[in-house]
């Protein structure tokens, strides 16, 4: 089924069907599972390391390379919808609540096209 037809309960559930399948929920802690992300992280930037920005654009041309990063991109899903079961976090709440921060933080008119803060160079928070 795509995004447009699964709820994000069903995928927890299906994390959650998983894990309890396999007596997992011993080892998922958060610390544990915050440190497995990290991990999995590294690996989808490995396939974007040392290649220009169109390179890694282009990645969706090549199914190899595509499939391969969907699979590290869906170890992070994984491990990031685990440690909301983990911690009873709702993802849409907590999704909606940081957008509002966001959006506050990083107003549309005056971030539009610009990734730093007009007076720094560098990210939103300037570094």
């Amino acid at each position: 089924m795509s995004d447009s037809q699964t709820s994000v309960h069903d995928l927890r559930e299906m994390v959650r069907q998983f894990v309890d399948a396999r007596d997992w929920q011993q080892f998922h802690a958060p610390k544990n599972l915050s440190m497995a992300l990290s991990i999995e992280a590294a690996e989808l930037m490995e396939h974007f390391q040392w290649i220009t920005p169109e390179a890694s654009r282009a990645i969706g041309d090549d199914p190899n390379e595509l499939a391969a990063v969907g699979e590290e991109l869906a170890d992070v899903l994984c491990y990031a919808l685990a440690i909301a079961n983990e911690l009873n976090l709702d993802v849409a709440t907590i999704m909606r609540d940081k957008m509002v921060k966001n959006k506050l933080k990083y107003p549309a008119a005056e971030y539009r096209g610009r990734y730093g803060p007009k007076d720094q160079g560098g990210t939103p928070d300037g570094e």
